[in-house]
């Protein structure tokens, strides 16, 4: 794992889409296509707003979703509103092409596997994302993988449904799906996230974060050393 600290959120967000650009350039030399799977937060957003300005082969890129919670479309609480709003909207970028996870489906374990099938769909069974971000969280859970929560027992299905957390169900990628992807990038910006961080960087299994594979492995972090 290694740890790149900047001095703001800003240089934060302008380094962590420089990487998803390189990252992406690859990927499309390599295999012919682009598979990123987005978190949420703040600071993501501002990243996203920096990665719709790059120049890049879009038609080539496909965005997935990390995590999302069971709440209408266009609910300010959802990834996708914001994703849609800093980036997809932005550049024109192909509906077909993002991914969204189905949080509105009446029957959720139908709509779990609706999405696994999906991902496998674009890559490859079982699945192997080119990259895929992260956040961390104040109580050290990252995706909707929760403390406590049984999905962090989850080591067959590689999407998965979270209890009720900060006032909705929630849908998630799962450890085995996060941890085949070719690239982990994490964005962790704040003060109040220095001791989660330190847990985080010694692999520690005690938070949900600490289960996360290290190998090929970025983190973006403001957070002084």
């Amino acid at each position: 794992m290694e740890v790149l600290r900047l001095d703001s959120p800003d240089a934060l967000a302008a380094a962590a889409a420089g990487f998803i650009a390189r990252c992406a350039v690859q990927a499309i030399s390599d295999r012919g296509r682009f598979v990123l799977a987005l978190s949420g937060g703040s600071t993501p957003w501002k990243m996203l707003n920096r990665l719709a300005g790059l120049d890049l082969p879009w038609q080539q890129v496909h965005l997935a979703q990390v995590d999302e919670r069971c709440a209408p479309r266009g609910d300010a609480s959802r990834n996708l509103t914001h994703i849609e709003a800093q980036f997809a909207q932005r550049i024109a970028f192909p509906q077909q092409q993002l991914h969204a996870m189905p949080v509105n489906e009446p029957d959720l374990d139908q709509a779990v596997r609706d999405y696994a099938t999906t991902l496998t769909g674009l890559a490859g069974h079982p699945p192997v994302l080119d990259l895929v971000h992260l956040g961390l969280g104040s109580d050290g859970h990252t995706a909707s993988l929760l403390p406590g929560d049984a999905l962090l027992e989850q080591d067959t299905q590689d999407v998965g449904m979270s209890g009720g957390y900060q006032g909705h169900a929630r849908m998630s990628l799962t450890f085995p799906l996060i941890n085949r992807s070719r690239n982990i990038m994490w964005l962790i910006s704040g003060e109040e996230k220095r001791g989660m961080l330190e847990r985080l960087l010694q692999a520690d299994p005690g938070i949900p974060a600490g289960k996360v594979s290290q190998e090929n492995t970025l983190v973006f972090t403001d957070i002084p050393d």
